[in-house]
C-alpha cells in the first residue's frame, strides 16, 4: 500500500512538472532593474534624483523562458575585412564575449530545460539548418510586405551621402558587401542539432508559441541597435507580449567616438532594456539558477 501511495505521488509530482506548475517551475535569481523615479525639482539636473541601477531577486518560469543568441556573425579577421573591422569596432569585443561569454552561459542553458533560439540575418549562412527550415514551416506564409513611399532623385543621393560619409565609408563599402557573401556563425554561436533558428519576428514568434515561450533572454550584438530593432529584436517580440532581457556580459554596443572608451553607448542600451522591455542578468548569476532547473 505505501509502495502504491508513493507511486502515485510520483506521478502526479512528474505530470504537475510537465504542465508547468508554478511551485516546481520557478527559478529564483537576481536581476538588475532601473528606478526612473522620482526627480527632484530642487535639485539642478532633477534627474539626478532617481533611484538608478537596482538589484533584487526575481522569479522567471523554466517553462516560458528561453535564452536567445542573435547577429553572432563571423566578420573574419582584420586582414580579410579591413573595411568592415574599420567601421564596426565592437567586432574585436564581440569575439572575446563569444570566447569567454557564450560558452558557459549556453552549456548551462542547453543542460537545463531553456530552448536555445538564434536570430540571424544578412546571408544565407543559416538556410540549410533544420531548425531554421521548421521555422519557416511553423511560422506560414510571410506577412504582406509594407508598400514603401516612392523615392526621387534628390533621397537618392541622401542616402548615397550616408554610405559613403556616416556609415560604412565609401572605402569601407566594398568589404562590406564581400563579407556578406561569406558570413557565418561565430563558431561559439553556431546552433546545435535542431534549436529554432528565426530571420524575423514572424519565425521567432512561431518558435516561441510552440515552446510556450513568453520571456527571451538575449546575448549577441549589439545591445544598442541590432537587439533592440532589427528583424527579431526586443521591439518586435515586445509587439507579440514577450517579455525581453538581456545579459549584462554576452552583449556590446555600437559606440561612437565620444563613448567609445567607456562604453557608455552598451550603459544606454542596457538602461533601455530595464525601461522599455525587461530585465538585466548578469552570467554567473544566470549561470548559478539554470544549474538548478533539470531538462
Amino acid at each position: 500500500m505505501r509502495h502504491a501511495l508513493t507511486l502515485a505521488l510520483l506521478s502526479l509530482c512528474a505530470v504537475a512538472f510537465s504542465q508547468g506548475d508554478p511551485a516546481m517551475d520557478t527559478i529564483r535569481l537576481p536581476a538588475s532593474y532601473y528606478q526612473q523615479f522620482d526627480a527632484d525639482y530642487s535639485l539642478p539636473v532633477p534627474g539626478e534624483a532617481f533611484g538608478g541601477w537596482q538589484k533584487a531577486e526575481i522569479e522567471i518560469s523554466a517553462a516560458h523562458t528561453a535564452l536567445v543568441v542573435m547577429h553572432a556573425w563571423n566578420c573574419g579577421t582584420f586582414e580579410e575585412f579591413p573595411g568592415v573591422w574599420r567601421s564596426v569596432e565592437y567586432v574585436p569585443r564581440s569575439y572575446e564575449i563569444a570566447r569567454t561569454v557564450f560558452p558557459p552561459v549556453l552549456a548551462a542553458a542547453r543542460a537545463s530545460r531553456l530552448p536555445v533560439f538564434h536570430v540571424v540575418g544578412g546571408g544565407d549562412y543559416y538556410k540549410d539548418l533544420p531548425g531554421y527550415k521548421h521555422a519557416v514551416e511553423i511560422a506560414g506564409p510571410p506577412p504582406p510586405t509594407v508598400e514603401p513611399i516612392p523615392g526621387d532623385p534628390v533621397l537618392d543621393a541622401l542616402r548615397q551621402f550616408k554610405a559613403d560619409k556616416v556609415w560604412r565609408g565609401a572605402h569601407n563599402n566594398p568589404d562590406g558587401a564581400r563579407l556578406a557573401e561569406k558570413l557565418d556563425f561565430l563558431p561559439e554561436a553556431r546552433p546545435v542539432g535542431d534549436e529554432g533558428v528565426a530571420e524575423n519576428g514572424e519565425q521567432l514568434a512561431a518558435l516561441c508559441r510552440e515552446k510556450g515561450i513568453n520571456h527571451l533572454i538575449y546575448t549577441g550584438f549589439a545591445i544598442d541597435a541590432c537587439l533592440l530593432s532589427s528583424p527579431g529584436g526586443m521591439l518586435d517580440m515586445s509587439r507579440y507580449g514577450v517579455m525581453c532581457s538581456a545579459v549584462r556580459q554576452g552583449v556590446t554596443a555600437v559606440e561612437n567616438k565620444e563613448t567609445a572608451r567607456q562604453q557608455l553607448a552598451k550603459e544606454i542600451g542596457l538602461w533601455r532594456v530595464a525601461i522599455s522591455f525587461g530585465f538585466v542578468f548578469d552570467d554567473t548569476d544566470l549561470i548559478a539558477a539554470l544549474k538548478t532547473v533539470p531538462r
